[in-house]
């Protein structure tokens, strides 16, 4: 029988005052608390103290994004729709305890989206419950600034504007203060926090180990698909004077006006970071957008390395076999000839192929042949270079996993983008696609066992998978999620660097909307 309550047993004390949230079959609901507060391109401070309770049963506000929002692919990956405001420092929170001295291990969730894009609750898949009670954890889901509100540098126009360049980072700084000073009021451990995300938020994991102001406040990172080769997201040369100099002068104003961009409506601001970036990009200048590397930010780990902070944390990294091969076949591929095989592999990979189809067969004997067309390395090959990083060193160790199950979806889709967050969470159940009776149930308690063991102990292994070890120096042990899970070594290797050869490519990373 699924139970409701919400009233005084429903009540948490934070540190800025007390919040209000309800029961339901088995799980605490926290809705839109308020972790910071900042005005446009200000670093976040705490909450003001409240006197009363505050209503945390609505989801908060979202960052505004700068592009409209077209529903489209609900199929592969189902959405949620909300309000948006600037004022987007807040989070969400399910638990199956209040007592302080529970201590369970803490999840904290980064969306995906990039930097510009997304939310806590974008993905219906996003949602906690189901987590924190089959995986008796705590769950943390946070909105934090994106796109020019989150990442653009005015530091050259006055103190007040310092590190503006990473404020979206800074809220997730904030947030994970707030998780240490709060959360043992919601029956987690302070001094047991996973951050985890996919995509953006995969980015987000490896760029918070290299945050200073972060360390202490998580203790392990989980990056689903949150790696890419440098070069795709450029941030440009120089700082931000030039960009924001362009934009004054699309809004009408010049130089000594830039502290009016601080109440430009949103709307015109972002047509002129458009009028502008169309000005300094072809010059390879800085286009915002993502991080500012300074004193505060170090650098992703691709591009700058493994930071000593960054050596101590437990990693769980992996990709999904498909990634941005978002788009329906034009073919049933259960129904082609070998013949025509070939010359869709030909087509793709020219003088490539007959080694790639060598080294592919080597590396996925359980695949079928065509589905090479749809292997990524985009995410792959970028993601093995943060395990061939940070393996070498033996501070924490460093799991490697694929994704690479075949989904009951335009003719045997393999795993896409954003594919795996159901499994993740514990909630294939609201995702249709991701079931095929007898065999997603299994691999979803596989997988969910895995990540929850990871969160408790900073090691994965459980009774139910093949004995999964970390990564060491010129070893990636790969863990291969699928219908029959399996530890691969160094299963892939060959096959990335001759795909990248071939110059293949697989989606798009700018026409993704995950």
């Amino acid at each position: 029988m699924k139970y409701f309550m919400s009233d005084d047993r429903t009540i948490v004390a934070t540190r800025a005052g007390k919040v209000k949230g309800y029961f339901f079959d088995g799980s605490y609901i926290f809705k839109g608390i308020h972790y910071a507060e900042a005005d446009r391109f200000e670093q976040p401070h705490p909450v003001e103290p409240f006197e009363g309770v505050f209503d945390a049963t609505s989801f908060g506000f979202v960052c505004p994004l700068m592009n409209k929002e077209t529903p489209s692919g609900e199929l592969l990956v189902p959405h949620a729709y909300w309000p948006q405001d600037e004022h987007c420092q807040n989070l969400n929170v399910w638990t199956t305890s209040l007592d302080e001295n529970a201590k369970k291990p803490v999840m904290v969730w980064l969306h995906g989206g990039g930097y510009s894009a997304g939310s806590s609750i974008e993905q219906i898949a996003y949602d906690g419950a189901n987590m924190a009670k089959c995986g008796d954890v705590v769950v943390v889901t946070i909105n934090h600034r994106l796109n020019i509100l989150g990442y653009l540098d005015l530091s050259w126009a006055g103190e007040e504007f310092a590190n503006s360049g990473n404020c979206g980072h800074a809220d997730m700084v904030a947030a994970l203060q707030w998780v240490h000073d709060n959360i043992a009021g919601f029956g987690g451990d302070p001094e047991n926090v996973t951050i985890f995300g996919q995509s953006g938020g995969g980015m987000k994991v490896t760029d918070l180990m290299n945050i200073p102001a972060a360390d202490g406040l998580f203790h392990k990172g989980i990056c689903m698909s949150g790696a890419i080769e440098p070069g795709i997201m450029p941030m440009g040369k120089g700082d931000g004077k030039p960009l924001v100099t362009a934009m004054l002068k699309a809004l009408g104003l010049d130089e000594s006006q830039v502290a009016e961009l601080k109440t430009v409506p949103y709307t015109a601001l972002c047509d002129a970071y458009r009028t502008a970036v169309a000005e300094v990009a072809p010059q390879g200048l800085y286009v915002g957008q993502t991080p500012f590397v300074n004193d505060w930010f170090l650098g992703r780990l691709e591009e700058q390395g493994v930071s000593e902070h960054a050596k101590t944390i437990p990693l769980m990294i992996g990709t999904v076999f498909g990634e941005f091969a978002f788009m329906p076949p034009t073919y049933n591929k259960y129904e082609l000839t070998d013949e025509e095989v070939d010359q869709k592999l030909t087509e793709k990979f020219g003088d490539h192929k007959d080694k790639i189809v060598e080294l592919y067969k080597k590396a996925y004997p359980d695949k079928m042949l065509i589905d090479a067309l749809v292997l990524d390395g985009m995410f792959r090959r970028p993601t093995k270079a943060i395990i061939a990083a940070k393996s070498k060193y033996t501070e924490s160790p460093t799991y490697s996993y694929m994704f690479t199950f075949e989904f009951p979806i335009q003719n045997g889709k393999l795993a896409w983008h954003c594919s795996d967050i159901p499994f993740f969470f514990h909630n294939i159940d609201l995702v249709p696609s991701a079931n095929v009776p007898g065999v997603s149930d299994k691999l979803q308690e596989q997988l969910f066992t895995a990540v929850m063991n990871f969160a408790k102990t900073g090691d994965p292994n459980h009774s139910e998978i093949p004995f999964w070890p970390a990564s060491t120096e010129g070893d990636e042990a790969t863990l291969i999620f699928d219908r029959t899970c399996s530890v691969r070594h160094n299963h892939d290797n060959e096959l990335m660097e001759e795909q990248k050869r071939s110059g293949a490519k697989t989606g798009s990373f700018a026409g993704a909307q995950h």
